[in-house]
């Protein structure tokens, strides 16, 4: 592939990364969500300006309360998958071809993994074999989505992905360990590329490839201090010659090239006269994983095809559920119903706050002479006090509180917490909340498997996931 071609190449992955944008803010604004950031939407205020809903709820006297609802369900959820494991003894390392659970502490990998997968419906992992810190061995990283991209695809296998890779931010001696080879002159050049003035995209010029807006997410730039690299998977189409060699009894494939046809019409006419069974060939069309690494001015780092036993690239992906392209979290389907809590425990607030509690009301004709005001509510506060009234007025001293009239709005609340529950899949017998202690562990386990079913499919889903990944770190 010639230079055009390769920048073809990093345009089309800088595509992909652009098309995932809506998936990266709707990610962003669950995350948000997940963590106790629930009044950060921009809303249109009374003269039509966007402002964050929180500054609305200020602005009309209210506190912007939050009862974070989601974050426990998600840390019940992977409660749930942590105490699963456990009695599955799914990360047993017994076993010397797993030995890699090991070393990567993928328990805890995955529990973070179901995190993510519950909050933005993308789990994605790195399988990789690998030099690190001295070590060679099988690695497996978690991938931030907003560093990964692929192409539009809607197999939930993944079949249809033709185009993914991510982007990396490391520092300058990683990027030399990683592709210097050992060379001076390729560190040289290596720091040439990443020097940080005069050098910029092809795409559009950069004061610094250490340097990024910190305001807005970039392909090219990496945070201050580290050097970016995008590292490119595509599934390219070659005519490859299936050659058939009789005197050996051996068969073997390469690139078919007319160097390489020359190559062989010239061998098999020296077999020719020498009266040795001559090579037979065929041709075929053969998909291809290939790796391409680019630096952000468009300077190819590294090219090489799949090195793994599993010929294919080293990610394991699964977005959930995908239907029709599309990703719909965990998360996203309980946030209205968190954002009603969170308006309704402001409303009670709003009625608590501004509701009248043990007002009193002193007719001033019934106020003695040789008391004041303070006397009077000291004596009023005082338990077994003595208050005299001058008798002089007809209405006498009153306390006033307002009536329960807040009871509709506790009812709502108690509807919408019940509500977040179904929505959620995640009951009191999966939460431990509720429980009977007369309850027979025999009806309890009926129960907690019946009420599991809400989250089968996505924990069904996250598995499907582990087994991917698993067969390509046991085929690395």
């Amino acid at each position: 592939m010639n230079s055009h071609n390769h920048l073809d190449l990093l345009a089309a992955a800088r595509d992909a990364w652009t098309a995932g944008a809506s998936l990266r803010s709707r990610r962003e604004r669950h995350k948000r969500y997940t963590y106790g950031d629930q009044w950060s939407d921009m809303l249109p205020d009374r003269k039509g300006h966007y402002v964050r809903e929180s500054q609305l709820i200020q602005n009309s006297g209210r506190n912007p309360l939050t009862n974070n609802m989601i974050r426990q369900i998600v840390k019940i959820v992977i409660g749930r998958y942590r105490a699963s494991c456990r009695e599955q003894q799914i990360y047993s390392s017994d076993s010397g071809s797993r030995r890699y659970i090991e070393d990567n502490a993928l328990f805890e990998l995955d529990c973070r993994m179901l995190e993510e997968f519950l909050i933005s419906g993308c789990a994605i992992q790195r399988v990789c074999r690998e030099t690190r810190r001295g070590r060679r061995q099988t690695w497996i990283d978690n991938v931030d989505p907003r560093a990964f991209f692929v192409n539009a695809f809607k197999d939930p296998r993944g079949h249809d992905i033709e185009l993914l890779g991510m982007l990396h931010d490391m520092s300058f001696p990683d990027i030399v360990a990683r592709f210097g080879d050992g060379s001076q002159r390729r560190a040289e050049e290596l720091a040439a590329i990443y020097a940080p003035s005069g050098a910029g995209s092809v795409f559009g010029s950069r004061e610094s490839l250490g340097e990024s807006n910190p305001d807005a997410d970039d392909f090219f730039n990496a945070p201050q201090g580290r050097c970016r690299a995008i590292e490119v998977w595509s599934l390219d189409c070659r005519n490859t010659l299936i050659c058939h060699d009789r005197r050996d009894a051996k068969a073997f494939s390469i690139a078919d090239s007319p160097s390489a046809r020359k190559t062989i019409d010239g061998l098999n006419a020296a077999r020719h006269k020498s009266g040795e069974a001559s090579l037979k060939t065929r041709s075929r069309i053969d998909f291809v994983w290939h790796c391409r690494w680019f630096a952000p001015d468009g300077s190819l780092l590294a090219s090489y095809d799949s090195p793994f036993g599993h010929r294919s690239h080293p990610f394991a992906v699964k977005f959930y559920p995908l239907t029709d392209g599309e990703v719909h979290s965990f998360v996203e389907d309980v946030i209205d119903q968190q954002r009603c809590v969170n308006r309704m425990v402001v409303l009670i607030d709003h009625i608590i706050s501004s509701s009248a509690k043990g007002v009193l009301l002193f007719p001033v004709d019934q106020k003695p002479r040789n008391y004041d005001w303070e006397e009077i509510l000291e004596t009023w506060s005082t338990t077994n006090g003595v208050l005299p009234i001058t008798g002089h007025g007809n209405t006498l001293p009153q306390q006033v509180t307002t009536p329960n009239c807040d009871a509709s709005a506790y009812q709502l609340l108690g509807l919408q917490m019940k509500l977040f529950d179904q929505i959620s899949g995640v009951s009191d017998i999966i939460a431990g909340r509720n429980v009977s202690p007369t309850m027979g562990n025999a009806v309890y386990e009926n129960q907690l498997r019946n009420s599991a079913i809400a989250l089968a499919d996505l924990l069904e889903s996250f598995a499907a996931f582990r087994s991917e990944r698993d067969k390509k770190a046991l085929n690395i």
